[in-house]
């Protein structure tokens, strides 16, 4: 007997984010707001440096043009 799939998707089930902006904090511990700080403090990081890439792309390329 095979197991449908319909009962048990395994396609389009999304995790939850870590966190989300304006939730309620109140039920969270320190540490979980600790964890949270460090998390969103990393995807600054990142995205800073996916913005700085980006910048330098374009100018690269407003540069080549300008020729």
């Amino acid at each position: 007997m095979a197991i449908d799939d319909d009962i048990f998707p395994s396609a389009g089930v999304k995790k939850a984010p870590a966190h989300e902006v304006g939730a309620d904090l109140s039920a969270l511990s320190e540490t979980e707001i600790e964890e949270r700080i460090a998390h969103l403090s990393a995807e600054i990081e990142r995205l800073k440096v996916a913005l700085s890439r980006k910048r330098a792309s374009r100018a690269a390329a407003e540069d080549f043009f300008k020729r």
